[in-house]
């Protein structure tokens, strides 16, 4: 039966990717239904306490957006990459993995990517060295922000389970691990390719009059009237302010709150204050804010969440002690493995917050040490494997040389090896550092 069960996460998986979005927390809701229908299987439980945690989050970073801030925090990194062209390799996955670790969401290297691009072939630098590590850097710093959903996993996980591992001690292994993987990976990207001047694909591209009129687009980020930027350096003066004080509330404060109160709850209270704080300081117009990228991307992520989730749970919970009797013991000599698991899933799922909501509970069955659960969460980002992840389609589309691409056998693309470098070594280097400091 649990093979059985199986397949049926594993249809609703590749179904959800056909279709993508939403439909992976539709169907994942259907598969719960069919569980307890067909199979009188219970409903496992959803993930409320992340879903809250994601609800705050999207809400007060919505409210930045509308205030213009966000695109303030773009306006400066743009102009550190022009100012500094020749260090383009390192700076712009840099710029983007530091973005997504200020504001919680990769979905910030879009308005970039186009920058990016000009910056390098102003230069003569092969696009592909620096494309797609920069959108590869943009999900990896996901793990590194205090704002993400997938550390809100992680925070909430070690509150349920009395780890006594705080969000201080998650983002010291996630920052340094992350950010040397980002490293290491644009180190290998240095020589990828040919020089363009001496790539045959690209000289025979050169040959079409409108190919070589197309290769420069003078990209850049929507300059902002005085007014507008003095709103959005409000915003995100507040905005910042709020993630300041929900640090130092996590690392020193907590044994002011009501005893009980769980980090994950204080994230909730704190980013919902900080999104009334922007909104009433700021005059946004909260019409706006539901029709933001952000908060549009956010509801398509808590759905996603809530219904892969809360079927994985339902059938890890349904046959746990088999999985602890049949894994058990590898597990227990080799617990490192489990970050293939995340690795394989995450390929699949495309979402680093669901792939750890889903496979943690079965990491927690089976009894992996906490350190080592923290130590790889960098290997829950593995969904550059099929190169159709939205950032990485952009990567492809804004490169107008054409050597970002996907290649002929599909897996063979731009995205493959620094990709697995990158999370490889990131997730090495967590490993190390938790079990050192955990």
């Amino acid at each position: 039966m649990f093979s059985l069960h199986l397949a049926l996460l594993l249809i609703v998986i590749f179904v959800g990717i056909r279709y993508g979005g939403v439909a992976f927390g539709l169907l994942g809701g259907m598969g719960v239904t069919i569980m307890g229908v067909f199979f009188d299987v219970p409903a496992g439980s959803p993930p409320v306490s992340v879903m809250l945690i994601i609800l705050a989050v999207v809400a007060a970073s919505a409210t930045l957006e509308v205030t213009g801030g966000l695109n303030l925090l773009v306006k400066l990194a743009e102009k550190i990459l022009r100012k500094n062209p020749d260090r383009i390799v390192y700076l712009a996955p840099i710029t983007t993995w530091s973005l997504t670790a200020l504001v919680g969401t990769g979905h910030s290297v879009y308005p970039l990517l186009p920058v990016i691009y000009d910056v390098a072939y102003s230069k003569g630098i092969r696009p592909e060295r620096v494309m797609p590590m920069s959108t590869v850097a943009s999900q990896m710093g996901i793990t590194a922000s205090p704002l993400s959903a997938a550390v809100a996993v992680m925070v909430t996980a070690s509150f349920n389970e009395s780890w006594g591992i705080g969000l201080g001690s998650i983002l010291a292994v996630t920052i340094p691990a992350t950010f040397v993987g980002v490293l290491v990976g644009a180190t290998i990207s240095l020589k990828k390719g040919k020089e363009l001047e001496f790539d045959d694909e690209f000289k025979k591209r050169c040959e079409d009059p409108e190919f070589r009129a197309n290769l420069v687009s003078e990209a850049t980020t929507t300059e902002q009237a005085p007014e507008e930027k003095k709103i959005a350096k409000r915003g995100l003066s507040i905005f910042l302010s709020g993630i300041a004080v929900l640090v130092t509330v996590a690392l020193f404060g907590m044994n002011l709150l009501p005893a009980g109160t769980s980090l994950g709850v204080v994230i909730q209270m704190l980013m919902l204050t900080v999104g009334a704080v922007i909104l009433m300081s700021c005059k946004v117009d909260t019409k706006k804010i539901v029709r933001s990228n952000v908060f549009i991307a956010g509801m398509s992520a808590l759905v996603t969440i809530f219904g892969i989730a809360w079927l994985s749970d339902t059938i890890i919970s349904h046959h746990k002690e088999y999985i602890i009797e049949s894994l058990g013991d590898v597990i227990s000599l080799y617990p490192w493995m489990f970050a293939l698991a995340l690795a394989c899933a995450s390929a699949f799922i495309k979402s680093q917050a669901a792939c750890l909501t889903a496979l943690l509970p079965l990491g927690i069955s089976l009894g992996i040490d906490p350190a080592v659960l923290v130590g790889i969460i960098p290997a829950c980002y593995a969904y550059f494997f099929f190169p159709f992840y939205p950032s990485d389609l952009a990567a492809i589309e804004f490169d107008r040389t054409g050597t970002t691409r996907i290649g002929k056998y599909v897996l063979n693309h731009s995205f493959m090896i620094i990709g697995l470098t990158s999370v490889a070594s990131a997730t090495f280097v967590g490993y190390l550092i938790s079990m050192a400091i955990n």
